[in-house]
């Protein structure tokens, strides 16, 4: 792909700010019932019921998390779902022994990773201007930004998933080393966390834990 120029570009620009016009002309804000279901009344599961979740869903979710704002467009985060008994019996090698069980009950287990080879793709994903020489000799930059940005697109993941009527149940109770021996060697491909989906039963939840207040952690300067 090559970066758009003089009345092409001039074009797309222009198109672009009038579909964000649009939007926001259709749907200023959510509502509240919207807010609560993406996050505010949303809850981690850690149960689930044998409902399927389809391979259409899975598709629609990666379309929307796949349009979230990264740097540079970078778009480093790569998403695994594990759905295979023999895959889930090989994940649970990594996993600490209380997230085994919630792992394999549920009908998917997204495996979130970031790739170290990100960069090379930027020509495609950020067609103005090559921006390779920034990260070409550089692993550390390379791994930050490869990091950074896989996990901002998890979160996008989690809420895009629950926008969709799908619960979710992160997890970090893993040994990355395992996880990347077994399912990313020979790979340009790090873990970055798991994320449980599906339907869950609510039976498992407890109460809500405390969350801080805005002056708590909040501040003007």
């Amino acid at each position: 792909m090559s970066a758009l120029t003089g009345t092409a570009l001039e074009q797309a620009r222009a198109q672009a700010q009038n579909e964000v016009r649009e939007l926001r002309q259709r749907k200023r804000v959510l509502d509240q019932d919207s807010i609560d279901v993406i996050l505010k009344g949303a809850r981690s599961h850690y149960a689930w019921t044998d409902k399927a979740v389809s391979k259409n869903t899975l598709h629609q979710l990666y379309d929307i998390v796949s349009n979230g704002a990264t740097s540079m467009n970078c778009c480093p985060a790569r998403f695994i779902f594990v759905t295979s008994k023999a895959s889930k019996e090989k994940l649970a090698r990594a996993l600490k022994a209380k997230n085994i069980d919630k792992m394999m009950a549920a009908p998917v287990t997204a495996i979130i990773a970031h790739d170290l080879n990100f960069w090379q793709h930027l020509p495609f994903l950020f067609p103005h201007e090559d921006r390779r020489p920034l990260f070409e000799g550089k692993p550390e930059h390379i791994e930050k930004t490869a990091f950074l940005n896989g996990t901002l697109q998890g979160a996008y993941f989690m809420i895009a998933a629950r926008a969709l009527g799908l619960d979710v149940g992160a997890m970090s109770g893993y040994s990355n080393e395992i996880l990347d021996q077994d399912f990313f060697a020979d790979t340009s491909l790090k873990s970055t966390f798991l994320c449980n989906l599906g339907y869950a039963d609510e039976t498992a939840l407890f109460q809500k834990l405390p969350r801080f207040a805005f002056d708590d952690v909040c501040s003007f300067i």
